[in-house]
């Protein structure tokens, strides 16, 4: 059985085909050394876990195509984590740790006392794909970009139910 997983965003069927980009093309021709032929596991966060065969692989790029299904999606209850980011390696752990444990979104607020002024959204969206990839999960959350405490609360949605029932 495949033991690599990706997380890749392309539609996902039996026999369906899809391009490798080049930073996965990389990790896995250079890096796990894997060649044409082989297989791996992938998901997208919409249609479950597939097993999925290399046709081509370069560094550069690659195709491949889904084989069969291994495991269904796994939506992950409506749960949000809402938290203000401290010191940049223990945010990471953070959101790391939210997504292995299954959380819908991740929402980085900014309160009066926060130490970090900015975030890279983008490196923690990458984080949370990589915690997917490595611990099982068919789905990623959406990680928000920074935002002040009080502009998340004036827009919360008043039909969000409570978890306290107040």
């Amino acid at each position: 059985m495949a033991k690599i997983r990706l997380f890749i965003d392309h539609p996902l069927a039996e026999g369906q085909g899809f391009a490798l980009n080049p930073d996965q093309a990389h990790y896995l021709s250079s890096v796990m050394r894997m060649a044409a032929g082989q297989e791996i596991l992938v998901f997208n966060g919409r249609d479950g876990e597939w097993r999925a065969r290399l046709d081509q692989l370069t560094r550069r790029g690659g195709l491949a195509q889904a084989l069969e299904q291994t495991a269904p999606q796994r939506n992950p209850p409506d749960l949000w984590l809402v938290f203000a980011p401290i010191k940049k390696a223990r945010t990471d752990f953070i959101v790391e740790k939210a997504a292995e444990l299954g959380v819908a979104r991740i929402l980085p607020v900014q309160t009066d006392h926060t130490n970090s002024e900015r975030i890279r959204q983008d490196r923690l969206q990458a984080h949370a794909v990589e915690a997917a990839e490595q611990c099982g999960g068919t789905f990623v959350p959406a990680v928000d970009d920074l935002r002040p405490l009080s502009r998340l609360l004036d827009a919360w949605d008043a039909n969000r139910r409570d978890p306290l029932g107040g």
